[in-house]
């Protein structure tokens, strides 16, 4: 994948009225143009309630992907002690409704010959489906149908809430888990990034007693305005709308949901460690506050090169720290896509703990080094390229593209999004580079967090 996505995945892995008097749905429009990034046709659909739909016909005889994109992360998660209820309901999509209880569901799946499963991260729950293209129908019925009615007994509400502390639990025995959740406790002050998607262990230990909250976030953010679905593979969109038109269009808006709290600008540096009873390498993990995605302006693809140029293996870093002087183990840097202000990331893992100030000086050299003088214009092209092949090398199933789209449809709410980016790619000029290291990639606005084993 992307950079930005997979330091996503690493982090994470250490880490309306009455159906009657509704319109007709508005008319989807077609774009195909196999010269952009993503090129692929796209037909579009946009329910009265709010729903919109997307079918992407897509070369994969007999098969389809089915994606259903809620734009609800841990991001959503305002209130305080209420932490790690979107991946919570990750869980919980799977306890059946009155038609299709979880052994039916389970049943259905199995009968199809269906993967299903889901994913949680900072600012979206994406549910998703690969079966037999002939499966269609029922897909998208089961899915509608847990998605507007889904039922749960609270006692199997605190059965689901005890195997969410018990991921959280297996999770613990990875120290990056404790490493990455001390630095975003220290790096947001107010903004809910300030957890990560599993939620604080306070939060997570009392989510048994919060049947009656788990009920009000269903009905806030599982809503036709908050929900995309997203199809491709071996299907015709004029068989699919239908489809949807039909299993969500009584599907109504729910209540206002909060709002944001915005992070105030970071003004010094922090400095947080993590104490670690066992063997290890020293870990150094920063984050420096960056913009929030967006394809309105060239800084997001332009954080994204500088990830490249300052922490990729052709980089003068990797070659300092890593081959030449061997003080390194491992160097990895870069930004991710989010919906709001969240972090540009470097993570080292240091060999010996007395050259920690030694590597840290190194980095912060070379940081500096690229914010003044910016990059040649042959290695501006190479990373180009680079970043231009990876997307397309992952375009190869239906899967894949679906996962890729739901990325880009939680962030903007626009399948054109990837293409409009991919065209900001080809605008970045060496400039734009240095702007945005002088800009972001600065000492007071970084937060550091040091793991530092401590064996027995």
């Amino acid at each position: 994948m992307p950079y930005a996505t997979s330091i996503a995945c690493f982090l994470a892995g250490m880490f309306l009225g009455s159906c009657a008097t509704l319109p007709s749905p508005t008319r989807g429009h077609f774009v195909s143009d196999s010269q952009r990034a993503f090129p692929f046709p796209v037909s579009t659909r946009t329910l009265p309630n709010g729903l919109k739909a997307f079918v992407v016909p897509f070369d994969s005889p007999g098969l389809v992907a089915y994606y259903s994109v809620v734009r609800a992360g841990s991001r959503n998660e305002v209130e305080p002690g209420k932490s790690g209820f979107a991946h919570f309901f990750e869980h919980m999509m799977f306890r059946g409704t009155a038609r299709f209880p979880t052994e039916k569901y389970n049943a259905e799946i199995k009968r199809m010959g269906a993967d299903s499963n889901a994913f949680t991260s900072d600012d979206m729950t994406v549910y998703h489906l690969l079966a037999n293209k002939d499966a269609l129908a029922t897909i998208v019925d089961i899915e509608s149908d847990r998605f507007q009615h889904l039922e749960y007994a609270e006692s199997e509400f605190q059965k689901e809430a005890k195997a969410v502390l018990g991921e959280y639990n297996k999770g613990a025995s990875d120290p990056m888990q404790s490493l990455v959740e001390a630095l975003y406790n220290h790096a947001f002050q107010v903004h809910s990034y300030k957890h990560t998607t599993l939620g604080f262990l306070r939060d997570i230990e009392n989510m048994p007693n919060e049947f009656a909250y788990s009920r009000q976030f269903f009905d806030r953010y599982y809503r036709p305005d908050n929900v995309m679905i997203l199809v491709v593979g071996d299907v015709v969109p004029d068989q699919v709308f239908p489809l949807i038109d039909k299993h969500y269009g009584q599907w109504k808006i729910g209540p206002a949901r909060p709002p944001i709290p915005i992070e105030p600008p970071q003004t010094q540096e922090r400095r947080v460690e993590v104490k670690w009873q066992d063997e290890g390498l020293v870990t150094l993990l920063s984050g420096y506050h960056v913009s929030a995605f967006s394809i309105a302006t060239v800084d997001s693809v332009s954080l994204e090169i500088l990830g490249e140029l300052l922490f990729s293996d052709r980089g003068r870093l990797h070659q300092k720290l890593v081959l030449d002087e061997q003080k390194v183990e491992s160097l990895d840097g870069g930004g991710e896509r989010h919906v709001d202000p969240n972090l540009f990331h470097v993570i080292v893992r240091v060999k010996q703990g007395k050259d920690l100030p030694y590597v840290e000086a190194a980095i912060d050299a070379e940081i500096v080094r690229v914010a003044k003088e910016g990059t040649d214009e042959k290695t501006l092209g190479e990373i180009r390229s680079h970043l231009r092949y990876a997307f397309a090398s992952h375009l190869s199933t239906a899967d894949n593209v679906a996962l890729m789209g739901a990325e880009f449809l939680a962030l903007t709410g626009d399948m054109g999004a990837i293409d409009t980016y991919f065209q900001r790619l080809e605008q970045i000029t060496t400039g734009d580079i240095k702007r945005v290291a002088q800009t972001y990639l600065l000492p007071r606005n970084r937060t550091t967090a040091i793991l530092l084993p401590e064996a027995p």
